[in-house]
């Protein structure tokens, strides 16, 4: 078969554009750091980095949940101190308060620091994070804590929260995070648990607010605060060393949730590291189909570059020839 000149020129011509094609895309390659920019450029890769990329952002999600969560349980944490810091005054002040030698007045200054500390811990137990109520359980948007108006210390029953100094708005759902498939962790403490003792919380069936007593005594920080102070002005020295002891309980009920709160806090920390690790193994396996080598890609756009320069030169000369050169 005889090749006519216009038969050369089109083959020159596919050959071309197919040299020009491929430096583009080695171009692109080169600029965008990437091998596989189409599904056409490597259709076996396809499912793994899909599925790769699915599992980055399920790392992502649960990473950024887990870092909404503890930046929760710090700033709960710094109420907890907080509430340290009170139930420390309030047993040094009733530690002052049982010496023999104080006449009314000095007593009735230390029960007016009682009631300062009782709204202390009342603006602790309604802390807020963006808005929402720390201690409130799933009801993070209504105050939990108020002072109850009708309090009377006669008409005070332990088992009665409506006869209680302070009431509780909020509900006894703690808020549960999911760290990984299938796992799920407290990332917070209920009012009710905390502040009154009640691990469960019914308002519907006053006995179910009674304080636990296994496996060991739970305690109201508010009514033990205030009774603390009653028993201040009433000058009553057994009902004072009672109060002494309760606020060490209510003390140690507090340090006690908040090492628990504590140890969580350090399991989701733990835990967003542990996905922080697994993210970087899975960019690494993305980056094998995705990423390409940056000097390989260099010179393969030389290459490929020389041999364009190469198909441009042989198209030129070809293009010169005429029927005359033949004569």
């Amino acid at each position: 078969m005889k090749a006519t000149q216009g038969t050369t020129y089109r083959m020159l011509g596919s050959r071309l554009n197919d040299v020009a094609q491929q430096l583009e895309e080695l171009r692109k390659i080169g600029a965008t750091g990437k091998k596989l920019n189409a599904p056409s450029d490597n259709p076996a890769a396809i499912r793994p980095v899909l599925n790769t990329r699915k599992q980055i952002s399920n790392v992502d999600r649960y990473t950024e949940t887990m870092g909404k969560s503890l930046d929760t349980m710090q700033a709960t944490d710094g109420h907890l101190d907080h509430v340290e810091n009170i139930m420390q005054r309030a047993k040094e002040i009733m530690t002052n308060s049982i010496n023999g030698s104080l006449n009314d007045a000095d007593r009735t200054v230390l029960a007016d620091e009682l009631s300062q500390l009782r709204k202390e811990l009342l603006d602790a137990a309604n802390g807020t994070v963006d808005g929402k109520y720390l201690f409130a359980g799933y009801e993070e948007d209504t105050k939990p804590f108020s002072e109850n108006l009708g309090y009377t210390p006669a008409g005070y029953v332990a088992n009665n929260p409506a006869t209680w100094p302070y009431t509780y708005s909020g509900d006894g759902n703690a808020t549960s995070l999911e760290i990984a498939t299938g796992e799920e962790i407290q990332v917070n403490l209920t009012g009710s648990d905390l502040f009154f003792g009640a691990s469960t919380w019914d308002p519907t069936d006053p006995t179910k607010q009674v304080p636990d007593s296994i496996p060991q005594q739970r305690y109201n920080i508010f009514t033990e605060l205030t009774q603390a102070e009653e028993a201040i002005r009433a000058g009553d020295p057994v009902a004072m060393q009672q109060s002494m002891d309760d606020l060490e309980g209510a003390a140690e009920q507090n340090r006690r949730m908040r090492s628990q709160l504590g140890n969580r806090a350090n399991r989701v920390e733990t835990t967003m590291n542990y996905q922080d690790g697994v993210r970087i193994d899975l960019e690494q396996i993305l980056s094998r189909y995705e990423d390409a080598d940056v000097i390989e890609s260099f010179n393969a756009i030389v290459a490929q570059e020389t041999a364009f320069q190469a198909a441009l030169n042989v198209t030129g000369k070809v293009s010169q020839l005429s029927i005359l050169d033949f004569i």
